[in-house]
């Protein structure tokens, strides 16, 4: 892909985000939100998921109270949620195009890892796959406090990684996160967009 090279090259540092870029678990997700609100004895449609993955867990919440006319205990249910979401991070997979491109640029480009999600689920995640090792840091939901589409998360990462965000490349897989980069100035990789084991000359 001849875009994708051309952005390498002038790229000075590189962004992933994790969950559905990097690591394949959109349907871990799905299936500990779906438990979270049968917990509380409200069925999810998974389509509706769908349409707002990438969302802050408290708005997530909020839309799903918004649907439904009722009133949840956000507390519980984000417990209930992480449980099952740690449990299922022992058997997840890395998504091998954006992976196997991460491996080519480790030690070339100095790269981050930027997601909306909790901290102790990203480094599980990042952990489980393997992937850990290859980023100079992690910026989780923890460490700026507001999820994409703002742009903060990004900008924290290009501020560890001491480079200027139009000088970062990012690689992302839901709306959120393309606005979130946007906002921040940085050009993106639409993931699904990458053709299967893309290879990059670095």
């Amino acid at each position: 892909m001849a875009d994708l090279a051309s952005h390498l090259t002038h790229a000075k540092a590189l962004i992933f985000d994790c969950d559905g870029t990097l690591v394949d678990t959109p349907a871990v997700y799905a299936q500990a939100w779906q438990e979270a609100f049968a917990e509380a004895g409200h069925a999810m449609d998974l389509d509706w998921y769908h349409e707002r993955a990438g969302m802050s867990e408290h708005v997530l919440l909020e839309a799903f109270e918004r649907l439904k006319g009722v009133s949840l205990d956000h507390e519980r249910a984000v417990q209930t949620m992480r449980r099952s979401v740690l449990k299922g991070m022992e058997s997840v997979t890395e998504l091998s195009t954006v992976a196997a491109i991460a491996r080519q640029c480790h030690g070339l480009k100095p790269m981050a890892v930027a997601s909306g999600g909790p901290e102790i689920v990203v480094l599980a995640s990042l952990k489980s796959t393997g992937l850990l090792p290859l980023f100079d840091t992690v910026v989780a939901l923890d460490a700026v406090g507001i999820a994409k589409p703002e742009p903060d998360l990004f900008f924290e990462a290009a501020r560890r990684l001491q480079v200027s965000p139009g000088d970062c490349l990012v690689f992302e897989d839901s709306e959120q996160g393309f606005e979130a980069a946007q906002r921040a100035g940085m050009p993106v990789i639409d993931v699904h967009a990458l053709p299967e084991r893309e290879s990059v000359a670095t």
